[in-house]
C-alpha cells in the first residue's frame, strides 16, 4: 500500500515541499514510515516531532492503510527559546508518555501534567463508557488559543493540550494537558487554569452511558462574556 508524507517548516527543508510517496507493507504503523523516511534522508531531524494521519494526531504504533495522509510536524513555535505549543483534537487513544516526552527538555525544573481518566462510576452510578463530540473547528482553534494564552499569562515554556473525541472506555484518557517551565508553580497554576477553562468555553460535550441509562453531562453556563440569552419572551 502507499501513503503520502508532507513535511512542514524545518523537516521540509530536508524532505522537500512535495508529498513524499511511500510504499508501506499492510499493517504498518507511524513508526514504521519513520523508520523508511529515516532511511531515506538519514540527516532528517526526526526528534521532538509529533505526526498527524489524516488530519490527527497520531503515536508511533498507530496502524496506517493505503491512501493514508502522514504529516510529519516539528514543534510549531518554530524557536528554541519561544514558547512552545503542542494541541488537537484525536479520535486515536492520546499516548501519554510520548507526548510527556516530547514536553521535557533540560531547562524545565518541572512538567507538570494532567491526565483526564474515564472512570467507572459518577454519582453513584455504574458508567460503562462515554462518548465526547465537539463542534470540531471551534474546538481546536479555542484549544489552540487557551494553549497560548496560558504560555503568556503564566510564563511557561510549553503547553500540550489534547483532548479526544469519539468513544472511550474506562480507564482511558479523554483529555491530556503536559506544562513545562523552569518553575514549578508556574506549571501548577498554569494546567489548573487550562483545565478548568477549557471545561467553561471549549465546544465539547460528554454523554454518559451508566449500565441503568444515558445522560448528557451537565455543564456549566458560559461566561456572561461569551454567552447569549435569547430574546424570546414567551
Amino acid at each position: 500500500m502507499n501513503v503520502s508524507v508532507l513535511a512542514f517548516g524545518l523537516l521540509k527543508e530536508a524532505l522537500g515541499a512535495a508529498p513524499l510517496a511511500v510504499e508501506l507493507p499492510e499493517g504498518a504503523t507511524v513508526a514504521t514510515v519513520l523508520e523508511r523516511v529515516r532511511a531515506l534522508v538519514p540527516a532528517v531531524p526526526l526528534r521532538g516531532i509529533a505526526v498527524g494521519v489524516n488530519a490527527e494526531f497520531a503515536s508511533a504504533s498507530t496502524v496506517l492503510h493505503a491512501d493514508d495522509e502522514v504529516a510529519l510536524l516539528p514543534p510549531v513555535s518554530g524557536g528554541s527559546g519561544a514558547p512552545e505549543v503542542v494541541t488537537g483534537l484525536t479520535r486515536e487513544p492520546i499516548d501519554a508518555a510520548a507526548l510527556l516526552a516530547r514536553a521535557k527538555q533540560p531547562e524545565d525544573g518541572a512538567s507538570v501534567v494532567f491526565d483526564g481518566i474515564v472512570r467507572n462510576e459518577t454519582r453513584g452510578r455504574r458508567t460503562l463508557y462515554l462518548d465526547y463530540e465537539a463542534y470540531e473547528a471551534m474546538a481546536a482553534k479555542q484549544i489552540d488559543a487557551l494553549a497560548r494564552e496560558a504560555c503568556t499569562r503564566f510564563g511557561v515554556r510549553h503547553v500540550t493540550l489534547v483532548h479526544r473525541l469519539g468513544r472511550m472506555e474506562i480507564g482511558e484518557t479523554s483529555v491530556l494537558i503536559v506544562v513545562s517551565s523552569a518553575h514549578r508553580s508556574a506549571a501548577y497554576e498554569a494546567s489548573r487554569w487550562l483545565i478548568d477553562t477549557l471545561k467553561k468555553q471549549v465546544p465539547i460535550w460528554k454523554k454518559e452511558t451508566f449500565a441503568d441509562g444515558a445522560v448528557w453531562a451537565d455543564g456549566e453556563p458560559f461566561p456572561a462574556a461569551l454567552g447569549v440569552e435569547s430574546t424570546d419572551a414567551s
